[in-house]
């Protein structure tokens, strides 16, 4: 018959369970604090990174990006078919054109003695330097050429900017025409609400904008009343012509809202913007743009 624990042995199992337990109990405390400690002290996450300053021009599913720059030589070139009343087809011909002699950037050097947006050369007669280095200047004279070739509005657009060129690269405009007819198509209003761009917050310049849009879209000077301004277009595609290059230039004048019809645009300085619907809506082929109000 077995002999009964002796209450000397239980009382060791229970200081041996008791210190098990307790054991226990002290790691879990310090893993919890281990835990708690490391959640305090650990690095934040970073936030996402800030995209950077550009301008998207959206055709159905075609996104063209430009960056800030891009986005201003881009509205004076395809403004300056708008001001001399040529088809959108001239806008594509002059886009494919920069993008491939510079990727739309007013260089002071190239191949010999090119320089300008299209590279065109003092020595061949296009001008002075200082003369084809001024924007407006260089996309008139392309323009200039442009209209002189017979069936420019209906031939091949690769073939039509080699007649003005004369590049060593004949074939190479075609790779660029995607992006310059999205581009033309959206920058001339056939495409409503389709150009937004992100840029830092600048104090607006309401004058630098009208006088601009006047200077190269040929339009009246618009009414202005403290820090907007407004625009009777002569038809609904060309109040949207006005509201791509007041978007497309913000980063210039410090656009802060520029509505047609009931579509606004607005500028933040995190994303895009976006044109979205309000309730209140604009007279037919008015253009409403305010800038950033300067500090009080």
């Amino acid at each position: 018959m077995a002999r009964p624990p002796s209450s000397r042995s239980t009382g060791m199992r229970g200081c041996l369970v008791a210190m098990i337990i307790g054991i226990v109990a002290m790691v879990v405390a310090i893993v919890l604090l281990v835990t708690v400690v490391a959640r305090i002290f650990a690095p934040k996450p970073s936030p996402p990174p800030r995209p950077s300053p550009h301008c998207e021009s959206r055709l159905s599913d075609h996104v063209t990006t430009l960056t800030i720059d891009q986005a201003w030589w881009t509205s004076i070139i395809i403004g300056t078919t708008v001001k001399r009343k040529l088809p959108a087809r001239a806008a594509t011909i002059a886009m494919a054109t920069v993008y491939q002699e510079t990727g739309i950037r007013n260089l002071d050097y190239g191949d010999r003695d090119s320089v300008g947006l299209f590279q065109q050369r003092p020595s061949q007669g296009w001008g002075s330097v200082d003369e084809i280095m001024d924007p407006y200047y260089s996309t008139g004279k392309f323009l200039d050429t442009l209209v002189t070739i017979n069936g420019w509005e209906d031939s091949d657009i690769t073939e039509m900017a080699q007649a003005v060129q004369r590049s060593g690269f004949p074939d190479a405009y075609r790779k660029h025409e995607s992006n310059a007819r999205a581009l033309a198509s959206t920058f001339t209003g056939w495409d409503e609400a389709s150009v937004r761009c992100l840029y830092d917050q600048v104090e607006g310049d309401l004058k630098g904008l009208d006088s601009f849009l006047v200077k190269t879209l040929g339009i009246k000077k618009g009414q202005r009343d403290g820090a907007t301004v407004t625009y009777t277009a002569s038809d609904e595609r060309h109040a949207w012509i006005i509201a791509h290059l007041a978007v497309a230039t913000g980063a210039r004048f410090g656009t802060a809202t520029v509505q047609v019809d009931d579509r606004r645009w607005t500028h933040t300085v995190d994303e895009l913007g976006h044109w979205d619907g309000v309730e209140e809506s604009l007279p037919d082929k008015q253009v409403r743009i305010s800038v950033t109000a300067p500090p009080q």
